[in-house]
């Protein structure tokens, strides 16, 4: 067994030999928290959910470090925006919506939408205005060694000296004369337009309780400087993975490789970026209006759905979203979850299944299995999801092939197989809007749906076809799909998702 996965640094594919044997250590950038959860963030986070799932199958005990980037310029201008004049009545008093309470408003959507599409929660998810010492630190480290000053025009800014590191640029493969100005500070007291700042003075009109006192000044850190400091809190000088978006590859990325290099840290071994998620081939923008956010896809369909779509490309390639995406994202769902219900209940005899990618009753250890060699290949070779989704319907097609043959041992290797690859996946964890078996919603479904099925039954022996046909065509303009075998009729809940399957003797 050899992981193998491609490094942006060195712009190929390395065997994965993490720094201590039998342990990983990563770090992904997680949200800045001024504004809503868009698209791209949930796939991010949704491939190195992906990442991190298969280095535990895989036997490494993984420590993953996610931050949240909660002080940062685009969140005081949402807060300072939050007061309207304008369009409040005279005499009404409406407070501003502090940066820090607009941060965490923010914060408790990502975290929501990471719960629902089943992202596991990381070791740790560190707020950069809880480690402001550790990027003191770090700032004292880089201007002692040359690599960084004060501005010398009194606004408190410290900046990275881009030329005083010869391999800045090394990550993305530039030049520093071909690389644009760094927009993040007041460029006045910069000695290079592209020296990027690691502490931002306070300025007059921005709120006090946005800054910090410092050797420099009052004032608060800059966006790079973050996630050196706190990846390396927690993961130390060196670790296995930093990964990202396609999009922080230049400038986050590169400036937080050169600081923490100059500072004397080794940093990651391998950088992993995500590629982006288009509209129709367009990049998305709020200014063209095509951007999707995860609770529009989410009112369109079911979460396990929304993570299938986000999740069947390769983490590298672009994800083209069209009107039909989801619908077919449902439809490969939907397979998979019928194979699963069917087999389970073939299976278990009584046994149901949840509807999540999990059985529950006589199948439950299926979900312990071991996923098929080509499906390790595929995702030992640079987390091969395309490939790997290949190997999972097909095992889903022998296994319904199965099914129709009788052949129950084949039936329920299958069944074991498919259990253990939606683990991996990560589509047994993602939420689902369908009663389980043991819930008082879902008895009250079955007695119903039971008894209808009882008629159905009866008018069929009486071959009283009309009766037959009018009843399932009620059941199935509720939701309800029915499928007739040598068993008995067996009942589902239809898409946008496979849930409940039972069994009646007809």
């Amino acid at each position: 067994m050899t992981l193998r996965f491609y490094d942006s640094a060195t712009a190929e594919v390395r065997d994965f030999v993490p720094l201590e044997p039998g342990k990983a250590s990563v770090y992904y950038c997680g949200a800045t928290v001024q504004g809503s959860p868009h698209v791209g963030h949930v796939r991010s986070a949704i491939v190195f959910d992906q990442l991190t799932r298969w280095l535990a199958y895989r036997g490494y005990e993984t420590t993953v470090v996610r931050n949240v980037t909660d002080i940062d310029d685009k969140i005081l201008a949402k807060s300072e925006a939050s007061f309207a004049p304008d369009f409040v009545p005279e005499g009404t008093y409406i407070p501003r919506e502090e940066w820090f309470a607009l941060a965490y408003r923010y914060e408790q959507e990502f975290e929501a939408a990471y719960e629902v599409l089943g992202v596991q929660r990381p070791t740790y998810e560190p707020r950069a205005t809880g480690h402001v010492t550790e990027m003191h630190e770090l700032i004292a480290r880089l201007i002692e060694r040359g690599h960084a000053y004060p501005a010398q025009d009194g606004s408190g800014d410290v900046y990275f000296d881009v030329r005083s590191w010869p391999e800045y640029g090394s990550l993305t493969h530039q030049r520093i004369d071909d690389m644009q100005a760094a927009t993040d500070a007041d460029p006045r007291g910069k000695r290079d337009p592209r020296d990027f700042a690691l502490w931002k003075g306070h300025k007059e009109g921005e709120p006090v309780t946005a800054s910090w006192p410092s050797p420099w000044g009052r004032g608060r850190p800059g966006w790079h400087l973050e996630c050196s400091a706190m990846a390396t809190k927690y993961l130390g000088p060196r670790f296995d993975i930093h990964g990202g978006g396609l999009d922080l590859r230049f400038p986050h990325h590169e400036n937080e490789l050169a600081q923490s290099a100059a500072a004397g840290d080794p940093f990651a071994n391998f950088w992993m970026h995500n590629g982006m998620v288009t509209f129709e081939g367009e990049k998305m923008s709020k200014s063209i209006g095509n951007v999707i956010a995860p609770a529009e896809m989410l009112a369109l369909a079911s979460p396990r759905v929304v993570r299938y779509y986000l999740g069947q490309a390769h983490y590298r390639s672009v994800l083209d979203y069209r009107p039909t995406s989801l619908t077919e994202a449902a439809a490969a769902v939907e397979r998979i979850d019928g194979f699963i219900a069917k087999a389970g209940a073939r299976a278990g005899g009584d046994a149901a299944y949840d509807g999540g990618g999990s059985p529950r009753g006589g199948h439950a250890g299926a979900a312990g299995g071991s996923v098929p060699e080509a499906f390790a290949e595929a995702m030992d070779e640079d987390l091969n999801i395309p490939q790997a989704l290949a190997v999972l319907h097909e095992t889903v097609r022998r296994g319904n092939s199965a099914l129709a043959d009788g052949d129950a041992e084949t039936s329920s290797a299958a069944l074991a197989e498919v259990l253990a690859m939606t683990a991996v996946l990560g589509l047994d964890a993602a939420r689902t809007d369908t009663p389980s078996s043991d819930s008082a919603a879902h008895h009250a479904l079955a007695v119903l749906v039971d008894a209808q099925l009882e008629a159905r039954a009866a008018a069929r022996a009486a071959k009283d076809w009309a009766a037959a046909d009018a009843i399932r065509d009620t059941l199935s303009a509720a939701g309800i799909a029915v499928e007739d075998s040598a068993d008995g009729a067996a009942w589902s809940l239809a898409a946008p998702h496979t849930a409940q399957t039972n069994r009646m003797g007809a």
